[in-house]
């Protein structure tokens, strides 16, 4: 094979894998946006729920019984799932970069065309401002997973809280042990989506 068609096989093939990144993309953000609804949905059924048995308290223990760890299960893997979903799309995302930065090298010239895909500032950063982003930890508070940890937390409070005041603590106390372990939900599940997101990023 002389050097013209091993250039134009390699074309072929960086211009198939860039397509297949891109559905790949589409794919993984379609089911992070079906989870967290799915998710959402459920919370606000529960809710509802919530409004008809409030008026009798021999149902309202039970329900809540049922129905907090239903939730508290349900969002607790569909953080875990919106976490891979988030690497995943960044790995794809910055294996698209490295073939627009190739586009570039080998055919761009003097013009400007793919030129953000060579920008400096390292690859995580090259590759997050692609889509308008800087990476950092601050970052992650805008992701999909963050959100659902964030109403993971609100669970746990609460949970926390109707626990508290079973053992007999008086109102204030037992809102404030929900505060508590809210925070806590909520701090070890940002802990636990920075140490994956950055694990698994080359």
């Amino acid at each position: 094979m002389d050097e013209d068609a091993r250039e134009q096989a390699l074309l072929t093939a960086l211009t198939t894998e860039h397509f297949v990144l891109q559905t790949s993309r589409g794919a993984t953000v379609a089911e992070s946006v079906g989870r967290a609804t799915l998710f959402l949905s459920l919370l606000s059924a529960a809710l509802i729920g919530l409004g008809f048995v409030s008026g009798s308290e021999h149902l309202l223990r039970p329900y809540l019984g049922a129905v907090l760890p239903t939730l508290l299960i349900t969002g607790l893997l569909t953080f875990g799932r919106l976490t891979q979903n988030m690497v995943e799309n960044s790995l794809d995302l910055q294996r698209i970069r490295r073939i627009r930065a190739y586009y570039h090298r080998r055919f761009g010239g003097d013009s400007d065309f793919f030129a953000d895909a060579v920008a400096g500032g390292g690859e995580v950063a090259a590759t997050w401002g692609q889509v308008g982003a800087r990476p950092g930890r601050r970052h992650l508070l805008l992701t999909a997973a963050a959100l659902v940890g964030a109403v993971n937390a609100v669970l746990l409070g609460l949970g926390g809280t109707l626990l508290a005041g079973l053992l007999g603590a008086a109102l204030g106390p037992a809102i404030g042990v929900g505060v508590v372990v809210a925070l806590a939900g909520f701090a070890a599940q940002l802990a636990y989506l920075d140490r994956t997101s950055i694990a698994q990023l080359p």
